[in-house]
């Protein structure tokens, strides 16, 4: 069996990888799911809007800000961390089962992933601000783990994820029991009290291999002591909540619905809420307030009310106005905008010929 405790970069996720001195000072770029990459992104500021009396900020700059862009938070975000940080209390002490989960789901292009990540960055900072480093210290806080489940997902192959995520080291002789076991221990070593899994629905538990892959996510929430978060495309139209090892998910895991936003609730009109936020966070000089949630129907229809497909319109829609000289969005201007085929075969469905 292997033992972690040889392994010093396993304890050091935040060490420099062993090739380092090999005189290439170019700055790796690491993936959000290595420990590297996930310490850059949710230690880096996220976009800011421009503030009033700000000095304006250069063209290439404002292209850069409308390519990374803020987070907009909307109900299903705010939903979910709130439930994260109730789940987190709520398991904190738990011992003999598994912690209770939560699984984000919705269509394509709904926002899941970016709900994810914002929680993560936050429960990452406000751990880091409650505990942090001693003075001389190298050793960050490592209180999120965040995964991706790989297309034809083995039990192996997903654990081995786990493992490359804080530099476990790893052989092609190794069971997938050894991995494990130095996944565990690692990880309960390193303090992560939070495992982001994105990609859930490329398990299907109806297939050996499948059914292999969730039995080991069931060990993992288990054996760690940690909240788990999944999130997924239309999870519950998929193999995953069928049968057995489905009915223990369901029986453990929070739902959180990423669908579209309608265009009223009630009294409330949450989309056209949203494009108000999107609008007030653009970098244009010319663009007239109130322009854009003016014409929220034919932005829901447009994009099926999808917050990622309504985001990447008006961001391409800025960059072009930047590009043109505009520095306006017109609805010219947005429906000049190709978008992604989901969005664009809702909003021109083709017409059969006879």
């Amino acid at each position: 069996m292997v033992n972690p405790r040889r392994h010093p970069a396993a304890h050091h996720p935040g060490s420099a990888p062993a090739d380092a001195g090999n005189g290439n000072t170019a700055e790796p770029s690491w993936p959000l799911t290595t420990w590297q990459g996930w310490q850059r992104f949710a230690t880096t500021d996220p976009p800011a809007p421009p503030r009033p009396g700000e000095a304006p900020r250069s063209t290439e700059e404002r292209l850069a800000y409308h390519s990374a862009f803020v987070t907009i938070r909307t109900p299903a975000l705010s939903q979910l961390a709130a439930q994260v940080r109730t789940l987190m209390i709520l398991g904190r002490h738990q011992q003999t089962t598994a912690r209770p989960s939560l699984i984000v789901t919705g269509p394509a292009a709904a926002g899941k992933t970016t709900a994810l990540l914002n929680v993560g960055r936050s429960c990452h900072l406000a751990h880091a601000r409650k505990n942090p480093a001693p003075p001389g210290s190298d050793h960050a806080a490592t209180p999120v783990a965040y995964v991706l489940v790989p297309p034809g997902a083995t039990a192996k192959t997903l654990i081995t994820e786990f493992a490359r995520y804080l530099g476990i080291p790893t052989t092609t002789r190794m069971t997938q029991t050894q991995i494990t076991d130095a996944v565990c221990h690692t990880y309960t070593a390193a303090g992560v009290q939070l495992v982001l899994i994105d990609e859930i629905h490329r398990l299907n538990p109806r297939t050996t291999t499948g059914a292999q892959t969730a039995d080991l996510i069931k060990d993992l929430t288990e054996r760690l002591p940690a909240t788990f978060v999944y999130a997924g495309i239309n999870v519950t139209d998929t193999p995953l909540f069928t049968g057995t090892r489905g009915a223990q998910l369901a029986g453990r895991a929070t739902l959180i619905d990423c669908g579209p936003l309608p265009a009223r609730h009630g009294t409330r009109e949450p989309f056209r809420d949203v494009i108000t936020d999107i609008e007030n966070a653009l970098d244009l000089h010319q663009h007239k307030p109130g322009t854009l949630p003016r014409h929220a129907p034919y932005l829901h229809q447009r994009t099926a009310g999808r917050i990622g497909s309504l985001t990447r319109l008006i961001r391409q829609a800025a960059i072009t106005a930047i590009h043109d000289g505009t520095e306006r969005i017109t609805k010219a201007a947005l429906d000049a905008v190709r978008l992604d085929h989901l969005a664009e075969t809702h909003h021109r469905p083709r017409t059969r010929t006879r």
